[in-house]
This record gives C-alpha cells, structure tokens and sequence, in this order.
C-alpha cells in the first residue's frame, strides 16, 4: 500500500506505505514508525536523498535488520522519510524534496541529515523513527525539533542494509518524543535485556563546551544539577575542561592543531583539531564508498553540497593513519575520565536551530562549534543521548549525555529515571521567565 508524501505531513515522508509485521507481545507492538531514506526495504529504492540515486539504482532485494529486528517486535513502518543529500549535512533542506518542516520552529531548519525523521516524531507522524548519525545527523535534528535522540556506540547495532557514509563513524540511531519509548527502542536495536538501573559512579559537566553555547549554560546546567541532585545525590558532580583534558591526553591531535589566534570567537582548540581530523577521515572514506557513482552520474546536487562532495572527491589518503591514531587514544583517554558508570554533560550544538535558507557563510562559527561538540562521541565511538529541555526565547533548548562505548543501556535507563525530574525543572524555570 502506497501512497506519496502530502502537504500534511509536514514534508516529512518520501513515500508512505505499510510493511506486513508480526503481532507480538514486545512494548513495541502496534507503535508507529518511519524510515530514513538510506535504510533499505525489500522492494523499495533507497534513495539517498537525491533524485539521480533513485534513478540508478535497483529495489533493495532484503529488508535492513535494524528495521527488521523493529517490524519483528510487532512495531508498524509507515514509511520512508526526507533526508539530505547522500546524508552530507547537519541542516536539514533538501532542494529536491523540499524541507521538511520544523514542528517546533516553522521558521527555522529542522536539522539533518535525518531531517524527515525527526519531524515525524516532532510533528506526532510517529511514536519513533530510525535515522543515521555519522557526524551528528540523529543529534541534531532531535535538539532542533525538541525531540529525544539516540546515537548509540559505534558498532553495536547493525549498518547492513544501509548505505555507508562513512564506516568509521556510521551508527544507526533513533527518535521519540519520551525517554520510556526511546529506551524501549533501544532494548529491540542494541538486543538488550530489561536492566535495573545502574546509578553513575560521576557526572562531569564539560564548562569549556558550555562557553560554546549561545544561551545563559546555568539554563542548562541547573535542570541536570538539580536532576541528579534528586536520583543520586550532588556529591558525583564535577566540573571538567574537557579540551585541556583531550589535548594533554590524545597527542595525535597534534597533527590537526592549527595556530589562528587571529579569530576572536571562543573556541577549543584541541576540539576542532578533533572535529577536523574526523572530517577528514569522513571525506576519505566517503570517496571510497561513492566517489565513482558521483564521477560518473554528475548528479545534480543542491548548494553547498556540490562544494562539500568535490572537496571530499579530491581527498588524498595523507594524514589517514593520524586520523586513526586520534580515534584510538581518545577512546582510551575518555574511557580513562568516564570509569566504570561515568557520564559527560555537553551541549548537543552551540544553540537554537538557525533560520531556514541561511547563507552558508554566516554560518560558519556555528557550524565549526557544532562539529567541535560532535565529534568528541564520532571519533571516540561512545553513545550520546540528546535530552529536550523546553525553550529558550521560544526556541528548543537541548543537551546530551555521554556514557562510555558499549554503556547505552545504562544510558537510556539513566534518562528515563531522570527526566521526570527535568521536565519539572524546566516547567519552573519556563515560568519564572514568562
């Protein structure tokens, strides 16, 4: 059964149809969902976001586990959702397609590249959606459309059936609009049993990324404090710098470091030597994994893309090697500051979702603190949990949790226990600025 996208559906969906399930007794059962447009389904193209890839390529022959593994706990796909370009942006606007519209904002971007996704959840299409995120397309999508959003460990949950972007950093990750959904999501994809609680041995609030943050960070900050207070005590709160910490601990970086005192704009600086060793790295492996289709099809590619996948064409294999030393010893290093039941308190991204058709230019700070923030879960491989908070000056707010890699059930059990206590802090502090 199939139908296209309508005006109604916030420009969420590609196409709409329903996939036979499997009535069961999982949490899952009867929940509605949406695909993201790299996932395949037999039967359908994946098409990538862009219209030549459709064009090009044949119906997928088997359905992705991970979208197998959901339709199995008795859950409904209504269909595949609006992404950006062969997923190469944190935006969210597709010339194609059109943008999906931001339920939260209308005026602004939605994010991506899971634009489609997020917006159906956003927007209530949904109960949950799948999405990807390589260098932040689950987490900034879900803090632009005041959503949850799960980037899970690097490898633990299933990519077959998906198109790379770039392997060193593909996960495949989620939305919904509760953290009891998110997590019941969650014990499906990661194939987790139902755990007790575990409470965190610390919670490290990163001050330094908080100065990348465009509003007040005690807007942030107070609801975490004042939730962990509650669960487990405010004796596991500490104060971190975390870019002292991955300079002095990660000296591959050195590499990437680059000396522009010139800028009067706040930044770390070991974190955009992060952020730029994983872009490399990224267009690396994004040209080994398309950079024949895009030479031989020429596809038509929207603003700011073009420029993105030529840059990415022309990548040498220089500096690879230092790349993947940098992922090794920021594992190591952030395993070592974690512990055991550790987690990292950051913003997702430097601020409120900017507004639609921005000139790339102006963007460029906010897109360089955003990557300095991502990248620190994309190279190390950790799971990140992107937390909705209300809004600030009638725009989403959000922030993210980090747990070691291979934690993310401890995650997910962690935000379910504390966001009751969240949402009645951001409630107070909503009416004290009304």
């Amino acid at each position: 059964m199939t139908m296209t996208g309508t005006t109604t559906d916030y420009g969420a969906f590609m196409e709409k149809f329903i996939l036979p399930t499997v009535p069961t007794s999982s949490p899952l059962n009867r929940l509605t969902f949406a695909v993201k447009d790299i996932f395949d389904m037999e039967g359908y193209v994946s098409g990538f976001g862009n219209p030549d890839w459709l064009r090009t390529h044949a119906a997928a022959t088997s359905t992705a586990p991970a979208v197998s593994a959901l339709l199995n706990a008795g859950a409904i796909c209504l269909g595949r959702t609006v992404m950006d370009e062969m997923a190469y942006s944190i935006n969210g606007e597709n010339v194609h397609y059109g943008t999906p519209v931001n339920p939260c904002a209308p005026d602004r971007v939605p994010g991506g590249s899971s634009s489609g996704s997020a917006v159906a959840v956003g927007a209530e299409l949904v109960d949950f959606s799948l999405g990807t995120d390589t260098g932040g397309s689950v987490r900034v999508p879900a803090s632009y459309c005041g959503i949850f959003g799960f980037r899970p460990s690097h490898g633990v949950v299933s990519t077959e059936g998906v198109i790379p972007m770039a392997q060193s950093f593909d996960t495949v990750g989620w939305f919904a609009r509760d953290p009891v959904t998110l997590n019941r999501v969650g014990q499906i994809l990661l194939q987790l049993p139902n755990e007790k609680l575990v409470q965190p041995s610390q919670v490290l609030i990163a001050e330094d990324c908080f100065k990348l943050f465009s509003i007040p960070s005690t807007r942030v900050t107070n609801v975490i404090a004042a939730s962990i207070e509650k669960l487990s005590g405010g004796q596991i709160l500490q104060p971190v710098n975390l870019g002292d910490y991955v300079e002095s601990k990660v000296p591959s970086l050195n590499h990437f470091m680059e000396n522009d005192t010139e800028n009067e704009e706040f930044s770390i600086k070991s974190l955009t030597a992060l952020s730029a060793a994983m872009r490399l790295l990224q267009r690396f492996e994004f040209k080994k994994n398309h950079g024949e289709w895009v030479s031989t099809v020429k596809p038509n590619l929207g603003p700011g893309l073009s420029e993105r996948i030529l840059d990415a064409l022309n990548t040498s294999g220089e500096h690879i090697g230092a790349c993947e030393s940098v992922k090794t010893q920021l594992q190591e290093a952030l395993a070592t500051l974690l512990g055991e039941n550790g987690v990292i308190v950051i913003p997702t991204v430097p601020g409120p979702p900017p507004k639609l058709q921005t000139e790339t230019t102006s963007l460029e700070t906010f897109r360089a603190r955003a990557f300095s923030l991502l990248s620190i879960a994309g190279v190390s491989g950790f799971c990140q949990v992107t937390i909705p908070l209300g809004k600030y000056n009638g725009l989403p707010v959000s922030v993210s949790l980090m747990a070691k890699h291979g934690s993310d059930g401890f995650l997910l059990n962690l935000v379910e226990a504390l966001y009751p206590t969240m949402k009645e802090q951001v409630e107070i502090v909503e009416k004290l600025s009304n």
